[in-house]
């Protein structure tokens, strides 16, 4: 398997890890030699190679100087393809999408995945935006072309909340979802229960390289949001879209809170939720008072959670972990490993 990656920061270089550690174990197990053979990066830097390109020496190239610049140079190499070119010109069988998510546009990454489609070749990505924004022109864009698109990443890292969905309960009806998807809130809430004030939680979140410098995404909502119009388009089949989506954040919430609901044997939570009615989806974020007996009031700290309330299993409840590099590179590998399964 042919692979060019876009976008090398956290997340590529998270999946270039993992194949520079374990290549040899998925050529043997699983059957799956993937060779890079382009990175492309607007800061960092564009390299290709159509005999493929070295995983060690391209994470040693960023570790050393921050730039694929000093990527070794060889015959054949070609240096500052663009990433449409790169997605476009390249030999490359599947596209990484690894670039950043923007939820207002979609892009670069709506135009990334396009491209990559029109030009015949698969796509996995962990960008929320062309999912939660352009769902369901992509798929269609993908199954017209025989095509697979690999989407695991955006909603909880590398823990298989969507396969859970689609696959794993196919045939139960889906009635509602209500999930922990949003780790930084989840750490914040954490840490007021044992008795941390909002701003000290925060701070702290933020030291630990769970919050942004400006945490508006996560503390307002946002980045759950985000995730709630996945599910919706890809699990209920069912696209809607942020104006549909009742939102409120954690910023609110005061020791006193965290008390009451601990008096009622209770916990808050940010809680994502889709369900079903009668007229549609109904979609909100907001923190919620979770009685101490259900699944996802015992997900502490950064851990991220879903439940899926079905009519044939009840409540099915799945807990890991909702960010990280080598979590979402782990994702990003599940679904080459899918389109490798699928392809075979």
């Amino acid at each position: 398997m042919r692979i060019a990656i876009i976008g090398f920061g956290v997340v590529g270089q998270g999946l270039v890890e993992i194949m520079r550690d374990k290549g040899e174990i998925l050529r043997q197990q699983d059957g799956l030699d993937i060779q890079i053979v382009a990175v492309c990066d607007t800061v960092k830097g564009s390299v290709y190679h159509p005999q493929g390109l070295d995983a060690k020496l391209l994470l040693q190239a960023i570790q050393s100087t921050g730039s694929l610049d000093s990527y070794p140079e060889s015959a054949g190499l070609v240096r500052g393809r663009d990433s449409v070119s790169t997605i476009r010109d390249t030999d490359a069988d599947v596209i990484v999408e690894a670039t950043w998510t923007n939820l207002e546009t979609g892009e670069p990454a709506i135009t990334h995945i396009r491209t990559a489609f029109h030009a015949g070749k698969h796509v996995v990505t962990s960008n929320k935006g062309p999912v939660a924004l352009a769902y369901k022109e992509l798929k269609s864009l993908a199954d017209a072309g025989g095509l697979l698109w690999g989407i695991e990443g955006t909603v909880m890292s590398g823990t298989p909340a969507l396969r859970l969905g689609t696959t794993a309960l196919a045939g139960c009806t889906i009635q509602a979802v209500r999930g922990i998807l949003n780790g930084t809130t989840n750490f914040i809430l954490t840490r007021m229960e044992d008795g941390a004030t909002y701003t000290e939680a925060l701070a702290e979140a933020q030291r630990l390289g769970y919050a942004e410098a400006d945490p508006t995404a996560d503390v307002e909502g946002y980045d759950a949001l985000g995730k709630l119009l996945i599910l919706a388009a890809v699990v209920f089949d069912h696209p809607i879209t942020a104006h549909q989506v009742s939102r409120q954040g954690i910023t609110h919430l005061t020791p006193q809170d965290i008390q009451h609901a601990r008096a009622q044997g209770k916990r808050w939570k940010l809680i994502a939720e889709l369900q079903r009615t009668d007229d549609g989806v109904q979609a909100r974020v907001a923190p919620q008072m979770i009685d101490l007996a259900h699944p996802l009031a015992g997900v502490s700290g950064a851990t991220n959670a879903i439940t899926y309330v079905t009519d044939l299993l009840g409540e099915v409840t799945l807990v890991g972990p909702g960010a990280g590099r080598r979590e979402t590179g782990f994702a990003l590998l599940s679904d080459l490993l899918e389109i490798h399964r699928i392809s075979a």
